[in-house]
């Protein structure tokens, strides 16, 4: 249901804002369009499951595996070449995830979750970085909001409605479009810069996330994670340093 709520409420709200006409629902016939949107969907759907059982920030630790896919494929198949320097502050998050994760036989099933909705996300920045100089930012953003919402429908209009509270709508409706005005920025951007330079600075996310976990539910990291979240915001703040220097 709230997965459901982030696509159908970001369509119905940014639909008459984008200046989306007929003609560009033809991007809808794009295989890229379409793979992309099934990986941003993916990604939502996972990590909202991640989030039902573990702690926000080790969730968005977990969760920022997606960078370092997103930074792989950028290279592979974009032909980017970073500095050693960016390679060595994305190594320095990749370890911080492992100290999250803590990878063997005892990782939950929420941190698996968690990782799926990484892996989904990191082919999700790819596919944009892949599309941003093709099509209009706002074209990408109402084609993945419209695919997302026909995907999840069969499930979202089984699901049971929540209680009939306002200020829970009120989250609902901020959830769905802080979602939407995220991803249009992170379009805006790739069209701006590489890929493999975009992909760190959203581990700048985790400073949010971990504050909000302390402050909203009380969710303090252990130590091992604790020293993984704070490596991950030292590999974002890093690459935010040096592209201004």
């Amino acid at each position: 249901m709230v997965a459901w709520s982030r696509f159908a409420i970001g369509a119905l709200a940014l639909l008459p804002l984008a200046r989306f006409s007929w003609c560009d629902l033809i991007v809808l016939k794009d295989w890229r369009v379409l793979l992309r949107a099934v990986f941003i969907t993916g990604g939502i759907c996972s990590i909202l499951i991640a989030l039902k059982t573990e702690p926000i920030a080790n969730v968005f630790g977990a969760f920022f595996v997606g960078p370092i896919i997103s930074y792989i494929l950028a290279i592979i198949f974009l032909k980017e070449r970073p500095t050693p320097l960016h390679s060595l502050l994305l190594g320095l998050g990749f370890l911080g995830v492992l100290l999250v994760v803590k990878p063997g036989f005892g990782m939950s099933t929420g941190t698996l979750f968690a990782i799926l909705a990484g892996i989904f996300y990191g082919c999700y920045l790819f596919m944009t970085k892949l599309l941003a100089g093709a099509m209009r930012a706002s074209v990408l953003l109402v084609s993945q909001l419209i695919i997302g919402t026909l995907l999840l429908t069969p499930i979202g209009l089984n699901s049971p409605l929540p209680p009939n509270d306002t200020v829970l709508w009120l989250l609902i409706v901020a959830s769905a479009l802080g979602s939407a005005g995220g991803n249009y920025l992170l379009v805006v951007a790739n069209r701006m810069a590489d890929a493999s330079l975009v992909a760190p600075l959203v581990y700048t996310q985790l400073i949010s996330a971990t504050l909000l976990g302390i402050l909203v539910f009380g969710d303090w990291p252990d130590p091992i994670a604790l020293g993984g979240l704070t490596l991950i915001a030292m590999s974002g703040l890093g690459s935010l340093a040096l592209k201004r220097f």
